[in-house]
């Protein structure tokens, strides 16, 4: 009899914790994270917020900062951001695209005379083409395909009729109800309302990858960042770890975007500044065709 408690008790413990994990969620809901109180006190935060960053400023309002951190997160981690003011009026957005096969970053970059980019989000890896919604100046592009995980597409970054670029939710009747005139979905938000979100527990979110993530600060500035991974010199981010590292870049609202082999940030007159993982290589050789990308283009600094 005693036996049989124990099993019943264990097996009901089980039941109660998956409960309190995923009871609570639905597709359209978002939970802060306990790491949303706490995330400031962690070493990891403050050791990115005390990082001095190599930058060079690429265009007015425009800055690039990279840093090959060897203890962050007890790893190394090679991590790019763009730094964009949006209070430069010169800075112009754009959100390049194919709609079957693939381009890469660097190559829809060049043909948008962009000054950087970084590879927007997910795509069908056999056919090509977006697999989320998106919508450019006004026209679906892209509906989201039956079947895709819910929360990789629970945010969006959008253009808003005002032309503010913007990170928003995916509202509950669905992204065609968004008002905003351009709109790239992808997920899962990272932060949301100044705090950070309470993640699913999937292997997507709990493994480290190669990382593509999107913000904007309280001062309206977007930060795009991307975080190698998939080797030895930078093992990459699970998602909790890159939203602590957009909190302590500023960001107020943040949105993970597809990554992995996508993941590429591109400077004009560089090339690709990051370590693309496809072929295995720390190196910048390693870049993939994507569907989207949301590029920056300001003016040059000679």
């Amino acid at each position: 009899m005693r036996n049989i408690f124990y099993v019943c008790f264990t097996v009901l413990g089980l039941v109660i914790f998956q409960l309190g994990v995923y009871g609570q969620k639905t597709a359209g809901q978002l939970t802060k994270s306990p790491a949303s109180q706490s995330e400031e006190l962690s070493p990891d935060y403050k050791t990115i917020k005390a990082t001095a960053w190599n930058d060079s400023t690429l265009a007015t309002g425009v800055v690039w900062k990279h840093y090959h951190f060897s203890n962050l997160f007890a790893s190394n981690q090679f991590v790019n951001v763009l730094d964009v003011n949006l209070s430069v009026a010169e800075i112009a957005i754009d959100i390049p695209h194919v709609t079957e096969g693939f381009i890469k970053t660097s190559q829809a970059a060049l043909d948008n005379g962009a000054t950087a980019a970084i590879n927007g989000s997910y795509f069908n890896t056999t056919a090509g083409g977006s697999t989320v919604f998106f919508r450019k100046n006004g026209i679906i592009v892209k509906n989201t395909e039956e079947g895709f995980t819910h929360y990789r597409e629970n945010g969006a970054f959008a253009i808003t009729r005002e032309n503010s670029p913007a990170i928003i939710k995916r509202p509950s009747s669905g992204w065609e109800s968004a008002d905003s005139e351009t709109i790239l979905s992808s997920g899962p938000l990272l932060i949301y309302g100044n705090e950070i979100i309470e993640q699913e527990q999937t292997a997507f979110n709990l493994n480290r990858h190669p990382r593509t993530a999107i913000g904007i600060t309280a001062n309206n500035h977007i930060i795009a960042v991307v975080v190698d991974g998939r080797n030895a010199q930078s093992q990459g981010m699970n998602i909790e770890e890159l939203s602590i590292l957009m909190k302590a870049l500023g960001c107020v609202e943040a949105l993970n975007m597809d990554g992995g082999g996508s993941s590429t940030m591109w400077i004009n007159n560089k090339g690709v500044v990051n370590h693309p993982s496809d072929n295995k290589l720390f190196d910048n050789e390693g870049e993939r065709g994507v569907a989207t990308i949301i590029t920056f283009k300001g003016n040059y600094h000679k």
